[in-house]
This record gives C-alpha cells, sequence and structure tokens, in this order.
C-alpha cells in the first residue's frame, strides 16, 4: 500500500505505549520506550504491552504460555521482546464479534493501517492455532477470522484489503471496480492462499468442521473460478488496475492489464505479497503457493463436504500449475545452478530476484508449499541470500532481503525470520535471531524494514505480522529443542 494513501485515506488505531497511555497519532516508538532503550545491567526490561484492560482480546492459554516461554529464556532482551511481540496481533488488531447471522467474525487490523488484508490476517493468528484447541474463548475468535476471510471473498475475489463494512475508505479513485466494502483491489495470489492454508490448520487441530459451510463453499468456488480466469487461457480477463500515482509499483502498464503473459498453466498475479505490482506476470512463489492450498482444499472438500466433483477440480488445478513450474520457472544461473526465477511471462523471460514479503522463494518450505530437500529450492536460497539478488543489502548493521516496496538499502527482518525458518543449523538461526533483535532500535518489537547501517532508520513501527511472526520463530525453537541455542545469543 502506497504510504502516501495510507497517511491520506487511513485514519490511525490507538496504541498502548510502554506506560498504558494511548495515543491518537501513529505510536513512536523510539520516543516511547526511551526508559527501556538502554537498561542499566541487572535492570529489568518494561513490559511494552497494553494495560490489561486496554487489550483488545485476552486469551488465558496465550498468556500462560508467554509466561512460560520468558521463565525458559535467560536473554533479558529476547524474554522482553517475546512478550511484547508474540501477543501483538491479540493485543492490538483483533476485532471480535459475531455477523448478523449469529456467526463468529473477527476483523483483523494490519496495525497501524485500519483494514483486513486477507494475507496479513490470516498471517497474524496463524501461531496461536495450535492452542485453539485449549482455549475456547480463541478457538472461537480464529474461526471468527476463518468466517471473514471467507465472507470478504465472497464481495470481490480480487481484492486484496477489505474494510470493516461497507464505509467507502481507502483506495476509491483506483481505476478497477471498487466497493464500498473494499480498501485495495490489488489482484494478488496469496490473498486467497492465506484464508484457506488458516481454514486447514484450524480444522486439522480443533477439529471444527464448522468454518466450512456454505459461505465456504462459495469462496472456494470463487477461488477456483479466479485462479482459472488468471490462467489467461481466453484473454485477460475482467480484472485490470490503474492508479494516479508517481510510484512506479503502484500501477499496471498497458491499459491496467500488465506486460504480455502467455498462458502456459501458471496462474497470473498482477501484484505481489508487498502490494507492488509484477514485472512478470506469472509470479513463482505465488504459484508455488497456490498449488499448496489447491491440495489442502481439496482435502477438505473431500472429507468435510463430500463434494468429490470440486475437491478433483481443486486437485486438477494443482496438478498443472505444479506442472507447469516446473516448465516454465526453472532458470540456469552461471553461478547457482538451476533455480526457481522470481517472476516469468510465459515467452522465456524470467526475473531473478526475491522479495522480503511472504510468499518469496525463501519463504516457500515454511508455507509447506515445497519441499527443503528440493535441490532447485537450496540453490535458490543461496542465490536470494547473495548479491545475485538485486535486493539484497548488507552494511554496518545486518545483512538481509528487501524489496522495491522500501526501496534500496532497507533490510526487512521479515527476510531474517524466514532464513531462520527454513534453516536446520543451528549457528545459522542463531545469527538471524540476534540479528533481528540487534536491529530493533531499542523499541522491543519489530519493523517493516530498517537501514542496513543504521537501525534507527526504520518503517513501521506498529507492524503486527512481524511481530507474530517473531514470537512464532521463538516458540519453533523451544519445540525443536533449542533452547540452548537461544540462551546463548
Amino acid at each position: 500500500m502506497n504510504k502516501k494513501i495510507i497517511l491520506a485515506l487511513a485514519p490511525l488505531l490507538l496504541l498502548a505505549s510502554c506506560s498504558g497511555e494511548k495515543k491518537n497519532e501513529a505510536p513512536s516508538y523510539a520516543e516511547a520506550f526511551k526508559a527501556v532503550q538502554n537498561p542499566a545491567p541487572g535492570e529489568d526490561y518494561v513490559s511494552c504491552r497494553p494495560a490489561q484492560a486496554d487489550r483488545l482480546f485476552v486469551s488465558k492459554v496465550i498468556d500462560e504460555k508467554i509466561a512460560e516461554v520468558q521463565a525458559l529464556l535467560t536473554n533479558p532482551k529476547l524474554r522482553w521482546m517475546f512478550g511484547n511481540c508474540f501477543p501483538n496481533t491479540l493485543d492490538t488488531t483483533i476485532h471480535f464479534g459475531k455477523d448478523k447471522d449469529g456467526n463468529f467474525r473477527t476483523f483483523v487490523y494490519t496495525g497501524d493501517i485500519p483494514a483486513m488484508w486477507l494475507r496479513d490476517s490470516g498471517a497474524q493468528v496463524w501461531p496461536y492455532v495450535e492452542f485453539a484447541a485449549e482455549d475456547e474463548n480463541l478457538r472461537d475468535m480464529i474461526a471468527g477470522v476463518i468466517n471473514c476471510q471467507f465472507s470478504l471473498i465472497n464481495i470481490d475475489p480480487y481484492a486484496n484489503a477489505f474494510n470493516d463494512g461497507p464505509t467507502g475508505a481507502g483506495a476509491q479513485t483506483d481505476e478497477t471496480e471498487m466497493r464500498p466494502e473494499v480498501f485495495e483491489r490489488k489482484w494478488e495470489i496469496d490473498s486467497q492462499c492465506y484464508p484457506v492454508r488458516l481454514a486447514y490448520h484450524y480444522w486439522k487441530v480443533t477439529g471444527d468442521t464448522s468454518v466450512f459451510g456454505d459461505i465456504w463453499l462459495k469462496a472456494i468456488r470463487n477461488i477456483l473460478d479466479t485462479f482459472k480466469t488468471q490462467q489467461r487461457k481466453d484473454g485477460f480477463g475482467p480484472y485490470t488496475f490503474a492508479r494516479v500515482t508517481d510510484r512506479q509499483l503502484d500501477t499496471k502498464a498497458c491499459g491496467g492489464k500488465g506486460q504480455p503473459a502467455k498462458a502456459c498453466g501458471l496462474i497470473a498475479s498482477s501484484f505481489r505479497p508487498s502490494d507492488d505490482a509484477t514485472q512478470f506476470e506469472f509470479l513463482i512463489p505465488s504459484n508455488f503457493f497456490a498449488v499448496s492450498i489447491l491440495r489442502k482444499a481439496s482435502e477438505i472438500l473431500s472429507s468435510v463436504n463430500h463434494d468429490e466433483a470440486m475437491a478433483a477440480e481443486a486437485t486438477a488445478l494443482a496438478d498443472e500449475v505444479s506442472a507447469a513450474l516446473q516448465k516454465y520457472a526453472i532458470v540456469n544461473d552461471p553461478e547457482f545452478g538451476q533455480v526457481y526465477a522470481f517472476e516469468t511471462d510465459g515467452y522465456g523471460n524470467h526475473y531473478l530476484m526475491d522479495d522480503a514479503n511472504v510468499p518469496s522463494l525463501l519463504a516457500l518450505p515454511y508455507l509447506d508449499a515445497i519441499d527443503p530437500s528440493d535441490p532447485l529450492w537450496q540453490n535458490t536460497r543461496r542465490m536470494v541470500w547473495s548479491e545475485r539478488n538485486p535486493f539484497f543489502f548488507k552494511g554496518k548493521a545486518a545483512e538481509g532481503i528487501g524489496g522495491p516496496h522500501i526501496g534500496y538499502d532497507m533490510v526487512w527482518p521479515m527476510s531474517l525470520i524466514m532464513k531462520a525458518f527454513t534453516s536446520d543449523d543451528p549457528e545459522e538461526i542463531r545469527q538471524c535471531i540476534k540479528s533481528v533483535m540487534d536491529n530493533d532500535a531499542g523499541t522491543g518489537f519489530i519493523h517493516e524494514s530498517f537501514n542496513k547501517d543504521d537501525p534507527s532508520d526504520y518503517t513501521r513501527s506498529w507492524f503486527a505480522w512481524a511481530n507474530t511472526l517473531f514470537g512464532e520463530l521463538i516458540l519453533r525453537q523451544i519445540e525443536e529443542g533449542r533452547l540452548d541455542m537461544l540462551n546463548s545469543i
């Protein structure tokens, strides 16, 4: 989302600072947290969570897990950051209730933007799902997210972000078929993948099938139809997008249709998970993600809905896209050998890069979209974490992947977190976590990006997805027996 549009169209939420005081502006953590930026030896770090009464959603099991983990961690800063970050989505972004039909409905803000991104919301609550069977209130809240996501897809399957009702907020002047319920209408494959990923995981953990009723069936019908339309076998389809902007990647070329793409079985994505326009329409990480969720959707349709015809349709589409990936996504790199491209157009043109936003090439195993033992992915992982990737930056403070959304020299902590998630080397994981901790600018939270030479130069003080993701990473290390590694930081 273009920051100029955010500032013009999105009134900012209230967020409690360390003192519990609320401010009617974007929180300036660098100022609010001065008291805890450089604690004296032996001095406790002060929690930066909102006061209990100001938290939007409270889960007893999550609070107990935070206390349990903090008791295990000996590094005071890591203990502090985990306590601040892991509950950030619950504390500050959850709007939980019921819809007009009495179904649970949860509208999730991204943090500093009061709109619900299908991608972000699915990722924000993901780490809490494993605890949903232990906490009925938490389970109902997550079911509400899933219900809300599928209902939003049914409003407009091409939109990436929505308002909480027909408020007319957001990018209403964009040249596309805007509705008052839609905050932004950038077609991104991952917007339809994340809700299915979340619903599948929720089902496997809780056994609850209540989220797979008529709204789900209509949504998965919309997803299948949209994916097929965007294979562009019969032309461009109904979607176009144009924006009057001074930012190249906030609009599409050729009258809003994008650059030419030859139908080859892959699904076109007009925008990336960064909300930046694709250069070549077939975005490879998102196509891998689509294959994964289509197979999950097929299992749900067969096991829960007993709709064998639609299940077979989802499987057939997954098979087609998977075969096209093996035919069109692989490039011979002179330094790293065979690798997966970031984008292609079906004509033989490829873009070799990676972007920190997930799905990325780096993050594919985290999304269960590729086997981490795949030798081509291993080559790709090495390539994207090197200067062969034009958006890999290395400086005095850190190294990592960024992207054109923020620009040169800005490392995204999300890339360091994904490098850790896709590693089985304790020392590599340790270095990634340490780098994230060292570059928080003393705030105790994870930012969207920071300058490779100066972490005090950062974007987005309140980015709930990144905060929760960091908490998930720490939990994963403990679950996989790496507590000693964490305590060695």
